[in-house]
């Protein structure tokens, strides 16, 4: 049963890695820098990604990294002979699943919508049937120009999908408002759902889901505070993976400097305590996920005014409190705990050892649990390597990236869960 429950969870994860072929098509802007972050986390979750540079994008981006990314070859002249002797132009505008422009600039949204083709990148989008999503950056009032604004009404006209731009600082000093490239995460959100309408690829369509994400900041005084060194990006890829199953999510996240995943519900705390709460107010749910680092210790009572230097040589003590075990606490309810709870353990020896006695000691019915000693670099870093505990034993996992980790918990999570409703049917 269990055999079959896990040949299961991998057939699903196939089906949702299924390559899907883009052709990106990037624009000569300096926000062509995140394309670079967009094809790596592309090419993560199995797509194909191949790359047409405009002459001004190659001012910003070379096309050896881009090549170097994509292990594919980069094409940036309509007139190559060798591609051009099979017309390669419509080739590319046909032989792809999605076109991506971005950055669009405006001059590239102006020739689009005037449908000219004097070099690859508009002689592709003028000859292809396929879908295509623009990405527009560049300076607020270049946004806001008349002749930009009817220039982005025409394709819209057209049947040309936007997203973006986001508000925000602009390359230029003292610069800012709407115009940015929209932030990695949210153009990989809009890419994909254009690829999710079916509802055989949300398998968690009609779920409601919790993830808490990132460290706590625990006050000593108005300045200062105790937390951990976690990044939060482990959790908000649990998050983003989640709604891109279809599940309605609440991510409760402490204090980070990363993007914001699209698609869910952020409410954002500082300490245990608030994150404690925020997870109860966002019950009830049917997975509940804590990859949150909470820090096991608050101030008893934090001080008011800044603790100051005293001529004595002893520091000052610090008077410690247990902060509460949310983990636990959510695990134990005797009514509306959610049907499926994930904890994770962050170990520095011993990892397999005392995730066991963590999902014992908790109540949890899954322990993710990694190595975050120094030399791993997981809080952080990218790239994450974890076993996952459940009654059924210890599977260890290789190395992979964050977001392809959170793919894994999350799809696994989708058929267990669809498991114990079939189950609860019988």
């Amino acid at each position: 049963m269990i055999k079959s429950r896990l040949l299961a969870a991998r057939s699903d994860l196939t089906d949702l890695s299924s390559a899907k072929r883009i052709l990106l098509i990037i624009g000569g802007g300096i926000a062509a820098y995140k394309c670079l972050d967009l094809i790596r986390r592309l090419r993560e979750r199995g797509h194909i990604v191949r790359v047409v540079m405009t002459k001004a994008a190659q001012q910003f981006v070379t096309p050896l990294s881009v090549a170097a990314l994509t292990n594919e070859r980069v094409f940036t002249d309509l007139f190559d002979l060798d591609d051009e002797r099979e017309i390669g132009h419509i080739r590319l505008s046909r032989d792809t699943d999605l076109i991506v422009v971005a950055p669009a600039t405006a001059d590239l949204l102006a020739r689009m919508a005037g449908g000219h083709a004097d070099n690859l990148a508009t002689a592709i989008l003028l000859a292809t049937d396929k879908p295509v999503l623009v990405a527009p950056a560049m300076n607020p009032r270049m946004w806001l120009n008349p002749a930009t604004r009817r220039n982005v009404e025409q394709l819209k006209r057209d049947g040309i999908d936007f997203v973006g731009p986001a508000i925000g600082e602009m390359a230029e000093r003292g610069e800012a408002g709407l115009g940015r490239l929209v932030e990695v995460p949210d153009l990989l959100a809009a890419i994909e759902s254009r690829f999710s309408s079916a509802s055989d690829d949300k398998p968690l369509a009609g779920c409601r889901v919790i993830v808490t994400s990132g460290p706590t900041h625990e006050p000593i005084d108005p300045v200062r505070y105790i937390a951990n060194r976690s990044s939060g990006k482990q959790g908000h890829e649990l998050a983003a993976a989640a709604a891109r199953l279809g599940a309605d999510v609440t991510l409760v996240s402490g204090p980070v400097s990363i993007g914001e995943p699209a698609g869910v519900r952020i409410v954002r705390v500082s300490t245990a305590e608030e994150m404690l709460a925020a997870v109860k107010h966002a019950l009830p749910a049917d997975i509940a996920i804590f990859a949150a680092a909470v820090a096991d210790w608050r101030m008893a009572t934090p001080n008011t005014s800044k603790i100051k230097k005293s001529t004595s040589d002893a520091p000052p003590a610090l008077t410690l409190a247990e902060n509460p075990d949310i983990l636990k606490t959510i695990a134990q309810l005797r009514k509306g705990r959610p049907p499926l709870v994930v904890g994770f353990a962050a170990e520095t020896n011993d990892v397999i050892a005392h995730a066991k006695k963590k999902l014992k000691s908790k109540g949890a019915d899954w322990i993710v649990a990694n190595d975050v000693s120094s030399p791993i670099g997981v809080m952080g870093g990218e790239r994450n390597a974890i076993h996952l505990l459940t009654s059924a034993g210890v599977e260890s996992w290789p190395e992979m990236s964050k977001a392809e980790v959170a793919i894994r918990i999350v799809t696994r999570a989708a058929a267990h869960l669809a498991t114990l409703k079939r189950d609860a049917a019988e």
